[in-house]
């Protein structure tokens, strides 16, 4: 593994975590606060929170032709997004294909990404139900298809703990409310409806 947390990811994946359903069941011996939470190794993954302070992530870098990178974030509300990138790889990014995914525990036929690059790695990225989670922690290994065209073999070991301790930290996020943009209090000088025909009279203008 090159890095704790990919520029790529910091640029492309973070800022784009999905909602979905809340997780439930989550540790209560986490930290009070999200933002007291550090990259960590955890069964040969790497956890870590987002910036955004929305979600975390797990990713992990494996050796071997293109160096591929397998990335899993997960948001406050239950929302997955998972991206696969390879330095050989031609696909272009925004592209559209249908792959399929085989788990151990689980897979998906026929399954929607889009194409994507950054940091001089060509993938893809694309987002599954709610149950994935469940099936990544529970599976050995992952393989990928384009067709009958094998696109990755990926091994998966860890990944129980490492979801385990994926869900502890979004539960810290989902327990603690973000801190900047969404924290800050609103400025009086701006108006209640910005649309309002008294709009400009309201915001002190």
């Amino acid at each position: 593994m090159r890095e704790l947390v990919p520029a790529w990811f910091r640029a492309t994946v973070l800022p784009a975590f999905l909602p979905a359903a809340l997780f439930a069941g989550l540790s209560a011996s986490a930290p009070a606060s999200a933002q007291d939470y550090p990259a960590r190794n955890v069964g040969g993954w790497t956890v870590a929170a987002s910036k955004d302070a929305r979600g975390c992530f797990l990713t992990r870098t494996y050796a071997g032709t293109g160096e591929t990178t397998l990335l899993l974030g997960l948001d406050v509300d239950g929302g997955n997004r998972v991206s696969v990138l390879n330095d050989n790889w031609s696909i272009k990014p925004k592209a559209r294909w249908k792959l399929t995914f085989k788990l151990t525990s689980g897979g998906y036929s026929d399954h929607p990404v889009v194409g994507m690059a950054s940091d001089g790695k060509k993938g893809f990225v694309t987002t599954f139900d709610a149950k994935f989670p469940s099936h990544f922690a529970g599976s050995k290994a992952m393989h990928i298809y384009r067709g009958k065209v094998p696109v990755e073999q990926l091994t998966l070991d860890g990944s129980g703990a490492a979801i385990a301790e994926l869900r502890r930290c979004v539960g810290m996020h989902a327990a603690t409310p973000a801190t900047g943009v969404r924290g800050k209090e609103r400025s009086d000088r701006i108006p209640r409806d910005p649309f309002a025909p008294d709009a400009r009279r309201r915001s002190g203008e």
